[in-house]
């Protein structure tokens, strides 16, 4: 048989899924009269939208996994424009291989889980997750273009947050796509936080301006990005988190709590608490740890909190469709959180 070439396996571009097309509110509240995963996947999307009718709540989006690659980049994009999420915690590959990456032109393709040889998709320079497949040498691009950004950069640390606000200010001007959860949290003033930024394609672009620049170079600041997130929730007080996944988007977030209180001031736990996983909890893991667990830390309050074991290419188009539907959204401010962190950073200069 002849030899696949990189086009015949990159030939179908995955699509992303609009909530805004979908009115599921009429499902989802069937599912609640079900049982099981059903019904609490439709006592989370309840509760999602009671955060967005809480005036006093401010809403972080905590994101894991390969959910951009999947599909499910459009549904965050349309929480950002619509005000129905204030701060963003994620991965970096969610935001930097994923969204950015996308930003910049590129797409992910359909492929294939089984009945593939690895070794030949290698061979062409194809990366695969699953059953997606993204081409290496427009990965390599997205590497290229942090490292541009970070040589832009005047040498000092930086916040993962200030270094994804000038993502987004690349991309106001040489963004290709404009669907993009770095660029609408750019224009919305939406703050991103990615805690362990360097694990994504930007790590590459970082170590090679670093490499090129030994003496004088920008820097990642976790320690900033754990202040700034701490700062935010002082601020912003009453809290609902929505957590695609675990690990430490999750972990990150919830601990605000415990460190407002380290560095003695008051924030309350946070009030309102929503998990979408496929971890189990039996194995004691980050990201299977309940929302019951968590109050025992002082993180999270037990009234409206709400475990769905679901993948999140399934459940999160489904809560986030229910809650568009409904529309409590429409009577929400921005909260504007990336221009008071960067009021914030100009008093400590």
């Amino acid at each position: 048989m002849p030899r696949m070439k990189k086009q015949d396996y990159l030939k179908d571009a995955v699509k992303h899924i609009e909530i805004s097309r979908h009115n599921v509110v009429p499902m989802v509240e069937a599912m609640g009269e079900m049982a099981f995963s059903a019904r609490d996947l439709a006592r989370a999307a309840k509760i999602y939208d009671t955060m967005l009718q809480d005036r006093n709540c401010s809403v972080i989006l905590t994101l894991a996994g390969s959910l951009f690659s999947a599909g499910l980049k459009k549904v965050v994009v349309d929480l950002v424009r619509n005000n129905m999420v204030d701060a963003i915690v994620s991965t970096g590959a969610v935001m930097v291989d994923q969204d950015f990456f996308e930003a910049l032109g590129f797409k992910h393709y359909k492929g294939a889980a089984g009945g593939v040889d690895d070794n030949e998709l290698r061979e062409l320079r194809i990366d695969r997750i699953y059953d997606t497949f993204i081409d290496e040498d427009e990965l390599r691009v997205c590497d290229q273009t942090t490292r541009k950004i970070a040589d832009s950069l005047e040498p000092r640390p930086y916040s993962s947050r200030e270094f994804i606000e000038e993502m987004g200010r690349y991309l106001s001007k040489h963004g290709r796509n404009k669907d993009s959860v770095v660029l609408a949290a750019y224009e919305k003033r939406v703050p991103i936080f990615v805690p362990a930024f360097s694990d994504c394609s930007a790590g590459f672009g970082m170590i090679e301006h670093q490499w090129n620049n030994p003496g004088k170079h920008m820097s990642m600041d976790s320690a900033k990005d754990f202040l700034e997130l701490t700062k935010l929730k002082i601020e912003a007080r009453d809290t609902g988190l929505l957590m695609i996944g675990g690990g430490v988007p999750k972990n990150f977030t919830q601990d605000t709590v415990v460190a407002a209180d380290i560095l003695g001031e008051e924030a309350p736990m946070h009030k309102y608490a929503v998990q979408v996983t496929v971890a189990d909890v039996r194995d004691g893991g980050l990201s299977s740890s309940t929302l019951k667990e968590a109050c025992s830390w002082g993180k999270v309050q037990t009234t409206q909190e709400q475990m769905v074991y679901a993948e999140a290419t399934l459940a999160f188009p489904l809560i986030a469709g229910y809650a568009y539907h409904k529309g409590s959204w429409k009577k929400r401010k921005a909260r504007n959180y990336a221009d008071f962190l960067n009021k914030e950073l100009a008093k400590a200069a």
